[in-house]
């Protein structure tokens, strides 16, 4: 299935009812939001081409307000080099006034339009002239947005480029920079009117993402800004509104692991109360961006090997870790260990460690042979009372807990 992202969810199930048994391939510069989304939960396979063809160079993008000089300009350099230019407005009520408008900022431009609502001879006769270099400037709609390889036309101005969605922009900047020449493609805002926030981060997306191979970059944000879509319905886009991305997400996944008779891992959720404080400081990550990824990446450990995997990029990443870091990394494991033991709580509270727990036989079974007196209080409660000399100073406490706690987890991870 070419161009996917032109067909409805019913239009693909119809396709795939054809024949059950086929394999399916779906190809497409800039996947919709829910294919994607499909693809990075595991339910579809993806692959991702990134290389270009020879040749081929990046196209310059650039987002301005409508400026008759700087569009003059534009169609003039072009038309100097022998190239040809794009103009799209998709508005077919008024595309005769803005033909009209460009023929006189550039008069000796030979200018022709082209528009879904011509009769197919008329409009193949329009794009036959602009092919064979008859025509300088085609006006048209998003008409040309697919099947267009024009190796000449490589400029492209887009009028009121926010009414146009992410990947539809993408699209129409593909239609320019088809052979080795250098492209340039802008996307002129209007001045009557202010562009609303979403449109802002679809303009801010399509002029960073300007390099070569940048579709799937493209698909991905625009994932962000618009939301998966329903996977059960026909929606290819939206956000699940009533509990949030992330929450559906996860939720999504354990419906999934459910059906598959897999093991759901919740992260680590145990309560701490330790007399600890530890942090991942700015002298040992300096950047905030990515200080911020370590903290995610080791809140969202979900098994004791990919915790010590986050922990090994991370001291190979910035070297061995400072006290204050080593301190939370410690914390982290305790509290990672203590929810895989099925740990509620772990509090201090005196010369005892009180562990609220569901499985209080086993937890009292670790430290039964530990230095010191475990008591089973209630069906949810053990009480432990180490040696005075194990809770002070405070990284002897912590060195304790990974000792009793941790091995116990990896033996149960799996």
């Amino acid at each position: 299935i070419d161009e996917e992202q032109r067909f409805g969810v019913e239009h693909k199930n119809k396709l795939l009812q054809f024949r059950l048994t086929a394999d399916v391939l779906t190809l497409s510069a800039t996947p919709i939001p829910r294919t994607l989304h499909m693809s990075m939960l595991g339910l579809r396979d993806i692959s991702s081409l990134t290389i270009p063809p020879a040749d081929r160079r990046a196209i310059v993008t650039e987002v301005l307000s409508y400026n008759e000089h700087r569009v003059k300009n534009a169609i003039i350099r072009e038309l100097n080099r022998n190239g040809q230019v794009y103009y799209v407005h998709n508005r077919v009520h008024d595309i005769q006034s803005v033909a009209d408008n460009v023929k006189r900022l550039v008069p000796d431009a030979r200018v022709i339009i082209g528009h879904g609502q011509m009769a197919g001879h008329e409009l193949e006769r329009v794009m036959l002239k602009f092919i064979r270099k008859q025509a300088d400037v085609l006006v048209s709609t998003t008409i040309i947005e697919s099947g267009i390889d024009i190796p000449t036309a490589n400029t492209m101005i887009i009028d009121q480029a926010d009414i146009f969605g992410l990947a539809e922009l993408h699209q129409l900047r593909g239609r320019v920079g088809r052979y080795k020449h250098r492209a340039y493609c802008y996307l002129m805002l209007p001045e009557d009117r202010p562009v609303n926030d979403k449109a802002v981060k679809r303009l801010r997306a399509i002029e960073q993402y300007a390099m070569l191979g940048a579709g799937f970059k493209i698909a991905m944000r625009d994932l962000e800004i618009r939301g998966a879509g329903n996977l059960l319905g026909s929606e290819q886009s939206g956000h699940i509104a009533a509990v949030g991305y992330d929450m559906y997400c996860q939720m999504l996944e354990h419906a999934t692991k459910r059906l598959r008779h897999e093991r759901i891992i919740e992260p680590a959720k145990t309560h701490l109360e330790l007399p600890a404080i530890g942090q991942l400081p700015k002298s040992y990550i300096s950047s905030d961006k990515f200080r911020m990824e370590a903290y995610r990446r080791l809140s969202r450990a979900l098994s004791m090997d990919e915790y010590d995997a986050v922990v090994k990029d991370i001291t190979d990443a910035y070297g061995k870790a400072p006290s204050p870091a080593q301190t939370y990394m410690d914390l982290t494991e305790i509290r990672l260990a203590a929810t895989l033991l099925q740990i509620d709580i772990l509090k201090l509270e005196g010369p005892d460690l009180i562990f609220k727990t569901k499985a209080p036989q086993e937890v009292f079974k670790i430290f039964e042979g530990a230095p010191g007196r475990v008591s089973l209080i209630d069906e949810t409660t053990v009480y432990y009372r180490p040696p005075a000399n194990y809770l002070q100073p405070v990284s002897t406490l912590l060195a304790v807990l990974r000792k009793l706690l941790v091995r116990p987890a990896r033996d149960m991870d799996f």
